[in-house]
């Protein structure tokens, strides 16, 4: 097949043309199991009825208008997100990369206000944070570094879950001025802190303790696909700046840098701005997300149909070894194997299934918030034997 496009995907040769709830179809009229949802993006599934009408009636009145000027769509979905998360200030962009540069943007303001010539920043090994620049320096995979050397400085990188080799930094070095993190690593292999709460409550500490920013990544773990809205509210924190995006519009893109206390104020006048961030039709689409993940009961959905998924792989692989571990934070659910597993990906999609293997032994599987225990049994029946076969011939 000829295209004039960048070579940048591996792409699976399938076309998918519909979609309805957990469902695909190709173009040839073949139906697949969506267990993937655009990479943790369509949340509400394919053709949630309440997103396409508030989509379809937003761009018959007006799609979009320069941040020149007020946007009541923008400012509506600003108030519903600090209404759940409970923080003060937003600025909306367009994808996860962008909120994240924004959170690296804001961090080094707030050290130059400081008084800090050269702020620096506390990442994780194993993260991901975007391909940007700044955000890939930031990331810890060299993968998506090799390349685009000089990185940019100002990075710290500690091991993920690792609280003495923060305070060894902290210890150290009077640079610092924030910590990054994905509250779970899902690019680098649905990574669970041994004690979630713990973590994220010690890494809260020693930021106040050094008057630092915790600034959490919930790209892809926020909007309800653990069970909470973000994941930061399974413990009793509160980040200064969080960055959203993948599922905060099931689809239509957009990003957001949220801010509370003293972070909400780093950015003024000019410090910071996007061209397309938070128009009128991505913030709706956005506020129907919101509300249909609430009034549907989708956080709730997530934690228990993510555990059934989980539970049901930890029995089917009952007494195989090669199977390392099942983990899930809700809707996020990685199966580790003993061994490189990419071909399930065309395996799968073989037997009509929509799957990610990341981390290179991981099978990841970021299902719709509205897959319901039908479902939910049918993907655990059909990727455990598919699993089963691959390990029996690799």
């Amino acid at each position: 097949m000829t295209t004039h496009l960048m070579n940048t995907y591996n792409r699976q040769p399938v076309t998918f043309v519909k979609g309805e709830g957990v469902w695909l179809w190709d173009d040839k009229g073949e139906k697949y199991l969506d267990a993937l949802a655009g990479v943790a993006v369509n949340g509400l599934g394919h053709g949630h009825p309440s997103l396409v009408k508030a989509i379809s009636d937003q761009a018959a009145r007006l799609i979009h208008v320069s941040n020149y000027y007020h946007i009541a769509e923008q400012e509506a979905l600003a108030d519903k997100l600090c209404e759940v998360s409970g923080m003060d200030k937003v600025f909306f962009c367009n994808s996860g990369c962008e909120a994240n540069e924004a959170s690296i943007k804001l961090a080094r303001l707030y050290g130059h206000n400081k008084g800090i010539e050269i702020p620096q920043i506390i990442v994780m090994e194993q993260s991901f944070h975007g391909r940007t620049l700044a955000t890939l320096s930031a990331t810890g995979n060299s993968k998506v570094q090799i390349g685009f050397e000089p990185l940019v400085t100002g990075f710290i990188r500690v091991p993920y879950d690792d609280i003495a080799a923060v305070r060894a930094v902290a210890n150290s070095n009077p640079n610092v001025v924030a910590i990054l993190v994905e509250p779970v690593q899902g690019e680098g292999g649905i990574n669970i802190p041994k004690d979630s709460s713990a973590y994220l409550e010690t890494l809260r500490g020693i930021c106040d303790d050094h008057d630092w920013l915790l600034m959490v990544d919930e790209v892809q773990t926020g909007i309800g696909r653990t069970g909470t809205w973000f994941a930061f509210q399974h413990t009793a924190i509160q980040p200064d700046v969080m960055s959203l995006a993948k599922g905060l519009a099931s689809g239509v893109p957009i990003g957001a840098c949220v801010a509370q206390g003293k972070a909400a104020s780093v950015f003024t006048y000019g410090k910071h701005g996007s061209t397309f961030g938070g128009n009128p039709l991505a913030c709706a689409a956005g506020l129907a997300t919101l509300n249909a993940i609430e009034s549907d009961g989708l956080r709730e959905n997530a934690e228990k149909i993510g555990n059934l998924i989980r539970d049901g792989f930890i029995s089917e692989f009952n007494g195989i070894g090669a199977v390392v571990q099942v983990r899930n934070a809700g809707l996020m659910i990685g199966i580790e194997l003993d061994r490189p597993c990419a071909d399930l990906v065309q395996l799968a999609l073989e037997a009509k299934l929509l799957i990610n293997v990341t981390a290179e032994r991981v099978v990841r599987l970021l299902p719709p918030l509205v897959m319901n225990e039908a479902e939910a049994h049918e993907l655990v029946q059909r990727l455990s034997a598919l699993i089963k076969v691959f390990l029996s011939s690799n």
